[in-house]
């Protein structure tokens, strides 16, 4: 079982970057995904969760109007448009899958048990 992210890269401040998820070895419906990213000598924070539907959607502040997340549950892939990006923005991204059976969408990291590898997102001023 494995996440692999990519999309990561190095754009100038006011750009924007599509970060891609790609599941294997699990069943995508049965998870809630969400994004984490973690800046140098920063803690692991949320950016942004979805449901294992889709219909449900939940962002952190410091992004809201900004990123957006989805999921093509047809072709297995998480995504995050990531719009007007900043210098304070640049971190490595991590997908994550929850299991979502009984359980509502997490903005914490504790309850995600599946994480991608990261990719990294450097803004330059």
């Amino acid at each position: 079982v494995q996440l692999q992210a990519s999309g990561g890269g190095l754009v100038q401040s006011g750009g924007s970057l599509r970060l891609t998820c790609t599941p294997s070895g699990l069943t995508f419906t049965n998870y809630h995904m969400a994004w984490f990213r973690q800046a140098p000598g920063k803690a692991r924070e949320f950016v942004a969760a979805v449901s294992r539907t889709g219909s449900s959607t939940y962002y952190a502040d410091v992004v809201k109007g900004r990123f957006t997340i989805s999921r093509d549950n047809a072709q297995k892939t998480l995504y995050l448009q990531m719009n007007s990006l900043k210098p304070e923005d640049t971190a490595l991204y991590y997908c994550a899958a929850d299991w979502a059976w009984g359980v509502s969408v997490s903005t914490t990291p504790g309850p995600y048990d599946i994480w991608g590898q990261g990719t990294l997102v450097t803004v330059s001023s």
